[in-house]
């Protein structure tokens, strides 16, 4: 029984969500409910094919943000087909959510066998800053102090 009336196929046994032309504040809490219920298909991973979205405004990558976050800790992955051609990839390189949320160009590649967290590069150290020495190197508190 679905309530919500937007497209969740099934894809090799993987829930596909068609999201819309614009992602705004107008449609952000239709698309909750539908990758709620796309999780909710009993797949730990799930497709959002952004194929024909041009526009993706705040209110919808919070809520791809949370469907990912929420994903991640029931041990699942969600996963986002932008094509390189598409406008809205620029937002999503500006906001930094095109190295959080597993990207692919296509559909195909989106629904391979191999877990799209290994592809991601490791996370960046930080470097101390000029004049500071790392953690490891600095001599532990003088407890005696006063």
């Amino acid at each position: 029984m679905s309530t919500v009336g937007y497209p969740i196929e099934m894809v090799n046994g993987v829930p596909v969500v068609a999201a819309p032309e614009e992602i705004d504040i107008s449609n952000a809490d239709w698309l909750r409910a539908v990758l709620l219920e796309a999780a909710a298909r009993g797949n730990a991973t799930f497709v959002v094919d952004m194929t024909r979205t041009q526009f993706c405004g705040s209110s919808g990558v919070r809520v791809l943000v949370r469907a990912h976050k929420r994903t991640q800790a029931e041990g699942g992955e969600l996963r986002l087909v932008i094509p390189a051609s598409a406008t809205v990839l620029r937002v999503f390189a500006l906001t930094g959510l095109d190295q959080m949320i597993p990207n692919f160009a296509d559909l195909d590649e989106a629904l391979e066998v191999a877990p799209a967290v290994a592809a991601r590069p490791p996370p960046r150290r930080r470097r101390p800053k000029p004049g500071m020495r790392p953690r490891a190197d600095r001599p532990p508190p003088d407890l005696g102090a006063s």
